[in-house]
């Protein structure tokens, strides 16, 4: 059930999902592989939308080479870790780009100042999330508990 206010219709639902079934393509289809690192807060695992199945996939990701997930649990949450979902990319050219999302709007920037500012943010988040192994141990946990 989705609260968006107004509600999304099913064109615009079969177009964000296709969208996200393509972009895990990204995990293990590029030769060579991209580097990829995720921080997900705890409350983000802990929704009662999350499944046993989806948690049993994120080990998965996470056993992937290419892949570093971490968790920020409740307790180790800093405010800024809370300001909403953030994504840094770095092209082949070296390019960076930062992505922002807030509830009204949402931000693409090449701005250096920008991008320096969700780095450090992301790095002070990084800092306070549990390590890669401490993060999957986490994760069974909550898969032996469900």
């Amino acid at each position: 059930m989705d609260n968006r206010i107004p509600p999304l219709d099913e064109e615009t639902v079969e177009e964000r999902v296709a969208a996200r079934m393509e972009r895990q393509a990204i995990l293990t289809d590029r030769k060579p592989p991209v580097g990829l690192s995720f921080v997900l807060y705890e409350a983000v695992l802990r929704s009662p939308w999350v499944d046993e199945a989806q948690l049993q996939r994120l080990l998965e990701v996470a056993g992937l080479r290419n892949v570093v997930l971490q968790v920020l649990p409740f307790g180790q949450a800093i405010g800024n870790a809370l300001e909403g979902p953030m994504v840094l990319v770095e092209g082949q050219d070296h390019e960076r780009l930062a992505f922002m999302e807030g509830a009204f709007a949402s931000e693409l920037s090449a701005d250096a100042g920008v991008v320096s500012r969700v780095t450090e943010r992301l790095s002070m988040i990084r800092t306070r999330a549990l390590d890669p192994d401490e993060t999957a141990r986490f994760i069974e946990r909550m898969v032996s508990q469900s």
